[in-house]
């Protein structure tokens, strides 16, 4: 990635970041890498992380990439239930709202979470 790239990326992370109310409502944030998603459910009032899922976790999927991260979602999901939070604000970072990243948030979604 050349200086131009990672300039316009850091600057789309900060954009989106700055739009999300801070301090409301945990945030879910996701992290994608060519193989793998992590997801982390981050409260920003004690600045400690709630719950994570990665995809390497679950080595019991298979398929393709975007049926993980919906299960990486659900699984989230899940976890976030058991803690007693049915609302969050979805940080997508640097990333488009499209393909694996959509994913996940569509299995919150399915999960029970209200993004």
């Amino acid at each position: 990635m050349n200086r131009k790239d990672r300039i316009r990326t850091k600057r789309r992370k900060m954009r989106v970041r700055s739009r999300l109310q801070k301090g409301t409502l945990p945030r879910v944030t996701v992290f994608r890498s060519l193989k793998q998603m992590y997801t982390q459910l981050i409260d920003d009032q004690t600045g400690s992380t709630v719950a994570s899922v990665t995809s390497s976790q679950m080595k019991e999927l298979s398929g393709d990439k975007k049926a993980v991260a919906r299960a990486v979602g659900k699984e989230l999901a899940k976890q976030a239930k058991e803690k007693g939070i049915d609302r969050v604000l979805f940080d997508r970072g640097q990333y488009k709202y499209h393909g694996r990243v959509q994913a996940v948030a569509e299995g919150l979604r399915e999960g029970g979470i209200t993004i």
